[in-house]
């Protein structure tokens, strides 16, 4: 369900790196394409991301690895699967001189759209995200805290 727009923009992306990165790009967004032929192709933070109602993950190319963001969530859900890679937080790096982990990369790509679709099942429209909520209840909870410790002068 690619927007002309979006598939265009990136498209124009990829051709701005070496043959052979442009060819590791074009099997990644291959893949996560095929495995959520419903989303959508935007280009968001400057890098090429795949859209299901929000961000399902990003991908990116530098000079030694392509950068694969899919969030925390599928980072820790994958945890095996991508031992011996580097990793962030929410981000994995596959080296350039190495074969692309396609087949996860199609499972990460699923296991995001389905964390999607049951995050959108849980509440009604317009409401808050079940992680959304969590975190918005911590932040109120440690800006109290602080709050109630300034008041008390300590």
């Amino acid at each position: 369900m690619s927007s002309v727009s979006g598939r265009e923009e990136i498209d124009a992306w990829i051709r701005k790196f070496p043959a052979g990165t442009q060819k590791l790009l074009n099997q990644i967004r291959t893949t996560v394409t095929r495995a959520v032929p419903q989303a959508e192709e935007v280009i968001r933070y400057g890098i090429p991301t795949l859209r299901l109602k929000q961000n399902l993950l990003h991908y990116a190319a530098f000079d030694n690895h392509i950068g694969i963001y899919p969030t925390p969530s599928a980072m820790q859900h994958f945890a095996d699967q991508l031992k011996g890679y580097e990793q962030g937080k929410g981000s994995v790096q596959l080296p350039l001189d190495q074969p692309l982990p396609l087949k996860l990369i199609e499972e990460i790509a699923k296991f995001r759209a389905a964390e999607v679709a049951a995050a959108g099942a849980k509440g009604a429209k317009g409401e808050p995200r079940p992680a959304a909520k969590k975190a918005a209840k911590r932040a109120v909870k440690a800006a109290s805290k602080k709050v109630a410790k300034k008041g008390t002068g300590k």
